[in-house]
Formats: C-alpha cells, sequence, structure tokens
C-alpha cells in the first residue's frame, strides 16, 4: 500500500513537471525569432496564450522602461521584388519617449529606416503592412518591433498572424494619387516660432497644377494611363521639420503620418503628393531649404502597380 500511495505521488510529481514544462516552452517558444534590445535585459518577451487574435498565442513585448525591442526573422528574397508584410497588433499604454510619430508597435526591416505606421496609446487588435522592395538584398531581417530607429517607448504590445506575399506587376493603369495640401506651418526652430500659412491663391494654383497633371499623364501616355488625383485640404498645422546636413530642412513622413494615415487606411492610393509651404518672404533666410526632397510615407501605400500573392507564412 505505501508502495503505491508513493508510485501516485511520485507519477502526479512527474505530470506537475511536465506541465510546468510545457507552459514554460509554450510561453518561450519563438520558432526561430531572435529577440533583440536597445537597452539589454530591460524589456521582456513572451507567448501570451490569453491575449491572443487567432488561435495561436501572440508575441508579447513588454517595456516598463524606455527601450527599442523587437524580435525578427532573417528572410530569403527575390532581388528587385516587391514585398508585403501584415500583421495584427494590439497595444495597451504605448508611449514613445518624444513626439515622433513614427515610434511605437510597428514592422520594419532591421538595420533600415523601412517601417510601417506605428501603432501608439491603448488600441484593440489592428492589421498594419509594411511594403518593401528588396532592390539587391536577398535576404532581410524582418522585425516586429516595439520603440523604432527613431526612438524608444514604454508599454505592451502583441503581434500575431504575420504574412509574408511576393508581388508580382500587373497591368492596370488606372492610378489613384492622394494629393494632401497642408495649408499651416507651425513650429519653433531656434527658440523661434516661425508660421507661415497658403493663401487662397497658392492653393488655387496647386489645384489646377494637379488637374493639369492629370490631363497631362493621359495625353503624353497616349490614352493609356489615368490619373486619378483626391485633394485633400489639411488644416491642422504641421509642427516639426526634419533637418539633414544635405538637404536642410524637409518634411519627412513621420511629420505628417498622423495627420493622413486614417485616410490612406480607408482608401486604396498607388502615390502620395504632400503639398506644403515651408517660406516666404519673411522666413525665407530662417529656413534652410534646398531645392526639394521626396517624401516616403513607409508603409501606408498598396502599390496597385503590383498584385500580391501570399507566399510565406512566419
Amino acid at each position: 500500500m505505501k508502495n503505491k500511495v508513493t508510485n501516485i505521488i511520485s507519477w502526479l510529481v512527474i505530470i506537475v513537471i511536465l506541465i510546468l514544462a510545457f507552459n514554460f516552452y509554450k510561453s518561450n517558444n519563438f520558432n526561430d525569432f531572435v529577440r533583440s534590445e536597445l537597452n539589454l535585459h530591460t524589456s521582456d518577451f513572451k507567448r501570451d496564450n490569453k491575449v491572443k487574435y487567432s488561435k495561436s498565442s501572440s508575441y508579447k513585448i513588454n517595456s516598463e522602461e524606455l527601450n527599442d525591442a523587437t524580435f525578427y526573422k532573417k528572410v530569403k528574397v527575390q532581388k528587385n521584388t516587391p514585398y508585403k508584410v501584415t500583421c495584427m497588433v494590439k497595444t495597451e499604454n504605448v508611449i514613445a519617449e518624444n513626439d515622433i510619430s513614427g515610434v511605437g508597435a510597428q514592422i520594419s526591416i532591421i538595420g533600415t529606416t523601412e517601417k510601417s505606421t506605428a501603432i501608439t496609446g491603448t488600441q484593440d487588435w489592428q492589421k498594419i503592412e509594411m511594403i518593401f522592395n528588396s532592390k539587391n538584398r536577398e535576404e532581410v531581417d524582418i522585425g516586429f518591433r516595439l520603440g523604432g530607429y527613431l526612438g524608444k517607448s514604454t508599454g505592451t504590445a502583441w503581434f500575431s498572424d504575420f504574412t509574408l506575399s511576393e508581388g508580382t506587376h500587373t497591368e492596370n493603369e488606372d492610378w489613384k494619387f492622394a494629393c494632401f495640401i497642408f495649408e499651416n506651418t507651425d513650429v519653433v526652430m531656434d527658440d523661434k516660432e516661425i508660421k507661415i500659412s497658403m493663401t487662397d491663391n497658392d492653393i488655387y494654383e496647386i489645384k489646377d497644377t494637379i488637374k493639369r497633371f492629370e490631363t497631362t499623364a493621359y495625353e503624353l501616355s497616349q490614352k493609356s494611363m489615368t490619373a486619378d488625383c483626391d485633394v485633400y485640404k489639411i488644416s491642422n498645422p504641421i509642427t516639426k521639420l526634419t533637418y539633414d546636413e544635405e538637404f536642410g530642412y524637409f518634411v519627412a513622413s513621420e511629420d505628417i503620418e498622423d495627420s493622413i494615415k486614417d485616410i490612406i487606411s480607408k482608401n486604396d492610393y498607388d502615390h502620395i503628393f504632400a503639398i506644403i509651404r515651408l517660406g516666404n518672404d519673411e522666413y525665407m533666410d530662417d529656413i534652410e531649404i534646398n531645392d526639394w526632397i521626396g517624401l516616403r510615407i513607409y508603409g501606408l501605400l498598396w502599390h496597385r502597380i503590383f498584385k500580391y500573392k501570399i507566399t510565406k507564412f512566419f
């Protein structure tokens, strides 16, 4: 009888150990993802079986202190090919260390500035995407990140349902453009407040130029391409300019992302035009502006010149 009780107790202990080991495995199995932190041993990485979007456990990053934390996987790609990465993300109390909108829960390619839109605050599950071209690369490190190359953040983010899609060319030649006219600029530079506004005549001339662009695209393509432009006036001022030693001050994607992402997410655009006044007679000497610089809105565009086929799952 004593031996029987001992055997039962032994089996119970073994079962408990196996359950604990299995739960530990489920919480720490990242399926070949590499975990990385700017400040080591600051953030907590877990697989969460309670907060999840689908049947599989979500990937959770929690940063009580400011950090740039990510888990990433090396993925093989074809050269000069468009790709789209998507995932579902949920956030809780995500706060960036500064006002840059490019910091938060996001998708990114490690070691580059290529990224999706960044989610902050407390928000329920939503889909985010990042579109990139492989160029001359044969592999990239795709990361799911709390923070960003622009700065650190605190809070908690859950990531789930990762997909990687490869693009192929399509014959669609009906192009849609989003043209955002930013009416006001209100920035502080070197302790000096600079306010610049477009006039009604400025806006009239811009709209007229956009109309002529639509006509020119149709005529130069010998009626094989159409350019359909939707014009949006943004009254909320731009409050930050980015500085580059080569180009001077310019408006980076992070400076306007919050103002346009809701419109972009609800529409299917091929390209974005951001039209901004950065100088007038009063401030031309105060804002160093060279001829022009290209503006790319990472992760906000679905390029209809490509169609995407899901080829891999993470």
